[in-house]
């Protein structure tokens, strides 16, 4: 049950955040959308490198493999795997009007979640992965470092939530539509953890490999889509101090509490 619940803390972050499109009118402001893309930003980076990074180095050297050897591999391969996805699944961005990824006949709105969709993933299989290493045992990875990931995640998955209910509002979509949306987008987060928990558990040996893997498919995120969007248009700065509040806000999470 502690397990279940910790899977299912960022799902809970982004269904609440995707409520808002019951209580806010109109669209967000510019500046408030690149200050929680900014925080989002943050909070990824310093989950890839506290919480997966230096986790998978660690556990590694206690192997006997040179630390940097599963980090760069799983790294490269995560960020690869995002590519791919990237490139097939037919989404498109927020504020764009050209699709990315296969040529498709789906709607705009469908299209919006789908790129949400995409970028939970990742998400899903950091704490999926963190939650096996604490479960496995002899890893260095505590339930607390697994629950604390899982809260920083819900913590940036609520704006994430906002941000995508919103828009989808602003298409013509009923409150209640977008809303459930929204919680669609994010369904695939526990899911996606789960699939993650019983690959490691039975394949212990590549845990360095699978959360450098998690770190490069969250890196990826953040670099193609995140702050990219934060830095669109005037007032960038904004989003860059978003980024400075979430990374330490994180930070905090993890090397106090993790």
């Amino acid at each position: 049950m502690q397990a279940f619940a910790i899977l299912m803390i960022p799902f809970l972050g982004t269904s609440l955040g995707s409520a808002m499109v019951f209580f806010m009118r109109g669209k967000m402001s510019q500046g408030l959308e690149k200050l929680l893309l900014g925080f989002a930003s943050g909070v990824m980076i310093a989950a890839s490198v506290w919480s997966l990074l230096i986790p998978a180095i660690e556990l590694s050297e206690e192997q006997n493999t040179p630390g940097w050897i599963p980090a760069a591999a799983g790294f490269l391969l995560g960020i690869a795997f995002l590519l791919l996805l990237d490139s097939l699944i037919p989404h498109l961005h927020k504020g764009s009007d050209k699709p990315e990824g296969m040529s498709s006949k789906l709607s705009r709105t469908t299209m919006l979640v789908f790129a949400v969709t995409l970028h939970n993933l990742p998400e899903g299989m950091a704490v999926g992965v963190t939650l096996a290493g604490a479960l496995l045992g002899n890893t260095g990875i505590t339930m607390a470092g697994a629950f604390v990931l899982s809260v920083g995640i819900a913590i940036q998955n609520f704006p994430e939530g906002a941000i995508i209910s919103m828009p989808l509002r602003s298409e013509g979509m009923t409150r209640r539509k977008s809303f459930f949306a929204g919680v669609l987008s994010g369904i695939v987060e526990p899911l996606g953890g789960a699939a993650t928990i019983f690959l490691a558990e039975h394949i212990t040996h590549i845990l360095p490999y699978m959360l450098a893997f998690a770190a490069g498919a969250m890196i990826y995120v953040v670099v193609e889509e995140l702050i990219p969007e934060s830095q669109n248009g005037e007032h960038s700065n904004i989003g860059t101090i978003g980024v400075a509040f979430g990374f330490t806000l994180m930070m905090i999470l993890d090397v106090a509490l993790g």
